[in-house]
């Protein structure tokens, strides 16, 4: 088993940046790629991001492309998304997921989710 936490969220000004964490612990061996989700109020759940274990593939969303930056610290067992240029429209609560692998459509799985961390975007 697999425990995640994102870290790192808070209230930021448009056009701010914000950088987030995911932490893993547990069993390392469950902890193949991971991908970034978000929730925001009256939307559905969106894929955003995600990255393999090597960090060989990255995938991300056409509504973050160019904007988000997702990368690993593979020996602290740490994904990391770095948010800049922010809009009002980024305001949600950010997950980050376990997966197999992360293809060019974003994870082949869903395994374990972490409890999320907010991010809120206003002036």
């Amino acid at each position: 088993d697999v425990q995640l936490q994102a870290f790192g969220g808070g209230l930021v000004q448009p056009g701010g940046s914000l950088r987030l964490s995911c932490e893993a612990s547990g069993s390392t061996s469950d902890y193949y790629a991971i991908g970034w989700f978000r929730q925001a109020p009256g939307k559905e759940r969106e894929e955003i991001s995600c990255i393999n274990r090597s960090g060989g593939n990255t995938y991300y969303a056409d509504s973050v492309k160019g904007r988000f930056t997702i990368s690993r610290d593979s020996a602290k067992n740490t994904v990391f998304l770095q948010l800049n240029s922010l809009k009002p429209e980024d305001t949600a609560i950010y997950y980050c997921v376990t997966g197999i692998r992360c293809y060019d459509y974003g994870l082949g799985s869903q395994d374990y989710w972490g409890q999320g961390t907010l991010v809120t975007v206003s002036s």
